[in-house]
């Protein structure tokens, strides 16, 4: 009975407990569309005959060392940290826009603010990097999209801990000369992606995790 009181203090400690993930965007998360390549080719063809010439594009590279993927979790206590120190990934672009952007992060390559808890997001109850020493994203739609903090509309291809979901997130993309750069935070539920460790009854995570990316390109 008491440690059920504890887990009911900790639930409504972290309703009210103010976090840097509060008012953030939360990623629009489906299940993977099946593809059927005989119907995709259809509609390429049909919605090329539709549009006019497009820019050729290019492939633009990814800029690790101007480039950050980072996060941000929460629990009762307050707010932890971090990020990824190792990742790679290109891009392609047409003109003035960025049409699709990829990354390949090392998932071994995870920090935070606290040794213990670098060490805790490593193991089976997080990102068990030695079953899943990659994450990635792929981009499948980059479209305009003016609003409140953003200048696009990202849709692509995520994949933590080996399971894929459809993901939708704003997004700021700018050019100068021949320098992309695309920003973002969003929120994800880690659920999502089989990472539901609880944390202590009176310590609780949310399933929020909000993620910051801003990302480089040159080409």
């Amino acid at each position: 009975m008491k440690t059920y009181v504890i887990a009911i203090l900790a639930v409504l400690a972290l309703a009210a407990c103010k976090s840097e993930i509060d008012n953030k965007p939360a990623a629009q998360v489906e299940e993977p569309a099946a593809t059927n390549n005989a119907e995709a080719k259809a509609d390429a063809g049909a919605a090329a005959e539709n549009k006019e010439p497009a820019a050729e594009a290019k492939e633009v590279a990814l800029q690790a060392d101007q480039s950050s993927i980072e996060w941000v979790g929460a629990k009762v206590t307050g707010d932890h940290k971090g990020g990824f120190k190792t990742f790679t990934g290109k891009g392609m672009a047409a003109g003035d826009a960025l049409t699709m952007v990829s990354f390949e992060v090392d998932t071994t390559s995870v920090h935070s603010d606290a040794e213990k808890l670098t060490g805790h997001l490593k193991s089976a109850d997080f990102f068990d990097v030695e079953k899943h020493p990659k994450a990635t994203f792929t981009s499948k739609e980059i479209k305009a999209a003016a609003g409140e903090g953003q200048t696009h509309t990202v849709t692509g291809d995520m994949t933590i801990r080996g399971v894929t979901k459809t993901i939708t997130f704003p997004a700021t993309i700018t050019k100068e000369g021949d320098v992309y750069k695309a920003s973002t935070e969003f929120t994800l539920k880690r659920f999502d992606f089989g990472i539901e460790y609880k944390g202590k009854a009176d310590d609780l995570i949310k399933d929020d995790v909000l993620m910051k990316i801003n990302l480089t390109y040159k080409g």
